[in-house]
């Protein structure tokens, strides 16, 4: 498969910044319709070389055209929350004023940034992948698990917070592309996964103790108190009365209480879900053999990222009242501890896809072999 496909797609996602500017322009100006005809036709062409670099070889995968919409939104959304912090104008201003009122809170800023800068070289990387006839089946992890949190926060934030009574038919159609990704995940996970590795390799790994792996040592040390962690923020979610909660809410996170209920959910998902993880991930680390183990961190670590990145911008965010911001005396330790719980479990799954010898099973082809 030629690479001029995946060309066309970053072309095309590219048009997404004229065509905004030009939509928006059209209007807001006087002289819309001579504009407008002029702008439209200067799109097409511009548009045209990489339609065809595109329709040239066309994939079969039908991920790839996903992808390709995906990617042209992304840049979208990284517009989108460039507008709303001012730092740009004149691109989507007509969007954000008709927009649901979740787009402009601080969560929503943080989706589109998150968005922009990190699923759009996904999708990128995707797209370049299945042009190429390469497996694209880790990328499609990580993704997945940036996804579903992103979505399950989003919509379940959007119905029972501050603006449960503001759904418009911008969000049905949010909806549609949640139906769309859903079915992408789904065709990502069953996708079949590879590892290229010998059986020596796989029985010399397993062979070694705990104390002769510092590295899954130092990642069991941390799997402890980060459970620890998840589960005290779920109960400071869930209004525990007791005072050390009280004091971590008022002192580190007030951002926990806000009333648009995004920081609530994100922590009773990371409760329900990274909770559990971590006990599997430990179990993992000390038993040979869980070959689910790098699949689970690459979708725990990309959910976790999204949440994370989200939270913490968020919490500093100006966009959050300053009574549920975090205070100045605190952020570095806030900073800390929330970098540091984003960063580590990228580095588990980093180890984990990159030497998943101990996490694997010999073949019975390879058992047979060794026997004979």
């Amino acid at each position: 498969m030629s690479a001029s496909a995946g060309t066309g797609v970053f072309l095309l996602s590219l048009m997404s910044i004229p065509t905004c500017f030009l939509f928006n322009y059209f209007i807001y100006s006087n002289s819309a319709d001579a504009f407008f005809f002029a702008g439209c036709t200067t799109v097409l062409i511009l548009a045209m070389p990489a339609y065809s670099m595109i329709m040239k070889k066309a994939p079969k995968d039908p991920l790839f055209y996903v992808y390709a919409v995906y990617a042209f939104l992304s840049v979208v959304n990284l517009i989108i929350g460039l507008e709303n912090d001012n730092i740009i104008d004149g691109f989507v201003t007509f969007y954000l004023k008709q927009a649901d009122p979740h787009i402009n809170t601080a969560h929503g800023h943080m989706i589109s940034y998150w968005d922009g800068c990190v699923h759009y070289p996904i999708y990128l990387l995707m797209i370049a992948a299945i042009a190429w006839g390469d497996s694209y089946r880790d990328f499609g992890l990580y993704w997945v698990g940036s996804f579903l949190m992103r979505a399950v926060v989003y919509i379940l934030g959007n119905a029972v917070g501050k603006y449960e009574t503001h759904v418009g038919p911008l969000f049905l159609l949010h909806m549609l592309y949640i139906s769309v990704s859903v079915w992408a995940c789904l065709r990502v996970l069953s996708q079949p996964s590879i590892h290229d590795v010998q059986t020596t390799n796989i029985q010399e790994a397993q062979r070694k103790s705990l104390l002769r792996r510092p590295l899954d040592l130092l990642f069991i040390i941390y799997l402890i108190p980060a459970w620890a962690f998840c589960v005290f923020r779920g109960l400071v979610a869930l209004d525990c009365s007791s005072k050390c909660c009280r004091d971590y809410t008022q002192l580190y996170e007030p951002y926990l209480k806000d009333p648009s209920a995004y920081p609530k959910i994100q922590m009773l998902v990371s409760l329900l879900y990274s909770g559990p993880y971590y006990i599997l991930a430990l179990y993992g680390l000390l038993v040979p053999g869980c070959e689910w183990m790098p699949d689970l961190t690459l979708v725990h670590s990309g959910a976790v990222a999204q949440a994370q990145f989200c939270h913490i911008g968020a919490s500093l965010h100006t966009r959050t009242p300053f009574s549920y911001r975090v205070p100045a005396d605190s952020q570095m330790l806030f900073l800390l501890i929330n970098v540091l719980y984003a960063v580590v479990p990228q580095a588990l799954c980093y180890r984990c896809c990159t030497r998943p010898d101990f996490f694997l099973r010999p073949t019975p082809e390879k058992k047979k072999k060794r026997c004979q």
